[in-house]
């Protein structure tokens, strides 16, 4: 897994959005990460090779985790915002990334995102790069 330290991420141009994103598959563990879309828009003047993006914050609290899942032709760039947060990518292993680093995890690979800590929550931010929007976001991968 590539990881990229990055002291400060611009984002202040991005503006808030609070539409309802249902990510069921993610959604039916108590301990699953709490998600909050603030951006989804369809890319112009990329040739379709991008269809669209969306931005979530993903707010995991203690103990809790991801489970194994792929996003379907969306590469996921994740960015810890707060805390520290262990990413797990199928055949690349599992890589600690405290507040401050980034890591890019490649469209169509199993992975899951966990905080290990038994007392300090995590945040990051989420942003998914979509080629085809007819496909789900999400997709539960059975291990």
């Amino acid at each position: 897994m590539l990881i990229v330290r990055r002291e400060f991420l611009a984002l202040s141009g991005i503006p808030v959005l609070v539409p309802s994103l249902s990510v069921a598959a993610l959604a039916q563990s108590p301990l699953a990460p709490k998600l909050t879309q603030i951006l989804r828009k369809d890319l112009e003047g990329q040739g379709e090779i991008v269809q669209e993006t969306v931005v979530n914050i993903a707010e995991f609290a203690a103990g809790s985790a991801s489970p194994w899942h792929m996003h379907p032709s969306a590469q996921e760039l994740l960015h810890v915002i707060e805390g520290n947060l262990v990413v797990e990518v199928e055949g690349q292993g599992a890589a600690l990334m405290k507040a401050g680093e980034a890591a890019v995890i490649p469209a169509d690979r199993a992975h899951l995102v966990r905080n290990d800590s038994t007392g300090i929550g995590a945040k990051a931010l989420v942003v998914y790069s979509r080629a085809a929007k007819d496909k789900p976001l999400v997709v539960p991968v059975t291990r």
